[in-house]
């Protein structure tokens, strides 16, 4: 099987588990764990994970602080690579390609929103998006239709009036709409998002998780971190973590084991 970069990955999990992925499912995890350290003082952070993301779906991964949460985001979007396991995008597995592959990759089908936004502070709002787009290809536009294009993304989370603003000049809600006009700047298929709501006040967060949600109609696959239950409720499918194990999940779409 080639991988995101048409490379063949030479190490296709740890478990040698044969991996497919069903025609509804963007992102299918299988056994994936992560450790570091010295092998006798190992720390397993996320210890043989295996879930499935349908297309269109917004997908919650629960828990506390310190059970893997981000680990595991960050395993199924490439960032970081799995000790063992695979991930599959649309088929193919993530971290066969090289660092630079793999940023490429990211550019034109992820879109990362932060907890704490990750704005360049000396960037307007406007200037964040158009970066953006110049550092991920703009999803194919022409560059004649960049500056429009990052106008439409900061517009579509009403943040139009506020294009030359810098990130200090505007509150931290309005900072997080300006991440997610930038996650879709390039018009990536995956939306991730860390604890998006984790920084703000009771109300802007349920604004700014609508405009999340909003995202799964506009056609992306939104999968997001969190350790509010209630907010993991809000999706159709989600897993809990614990200690780097699935503890629990639920939605239409199971697979894999559940820690006991």
């Amino acid at each position: 099987m080639k991988g995101i970069t048409g490379a063949t990955p030479a190490d296709r999990g740890g478990s040698g588990t044969s991996l497919s992925a069903r025609a509804g499912d963007l992102l299918v995890a299988r056994d994936l764990t992560r450790v570091v350290g010295p092998k006798q003082s190992a720390l397993r952070i996320v210890d043989g994970v295996s879930f499935t993301v349908p297309r269109l779906g917004l997908f919650a991964i629960n828990g506390p602080s310190g059970s893997g949460k981000t680990t595991l985001l960050n395993l199924v979007t490439g960032i970081d690579r799995p000790s063992s396991g695979t991930v599959l995008f649309d088929g193919r597995p993530v971290a066969a390609g090289s660092e630079n592959e793999l940023a490429r990759w990211r550019g034109r089908h992820v879109g990362i929103i932060f907890q704490f936004f990750h704005l360049i502070p000396t960037l307007t709002a406007f200037e964040n998006v158009l970066l953006a787009l110049e550092l991920g290809g703009a999803g194919g536009l022409p560059r004649s239709e960049w500056r429009a294009r990052a106008g439409s993304c900061l517009a579509s989370v009403e943040m139009g009036s506020y294009l030359h603003r810098l990130p200090s000049e505007v509150s931290g809600g309005q900072q997080q709409r300006v991440a997610i006009a930038r996650a879709i700047a390039n018009d990536p298929p995956l939306i991730v998002a860390d604890e998006p709501t984790g920084n703000l006040d009771s109300r802007t967060a349920a604004a700014v998780f609508g405009l999340l949600e909003g995202l799964t109609l506009a056609g992306k696959t939104v999968v997001y971190v969190t350790h509010d239950r209630e907010l993991a409720a809000r999706a159709s499918a989600s897993i809990d973590l614990l200690d780097g194990r699935i503890v629990g999940r639920r939605g239409p779409r199971e697979s894999g084991r559940v820690a006991s």
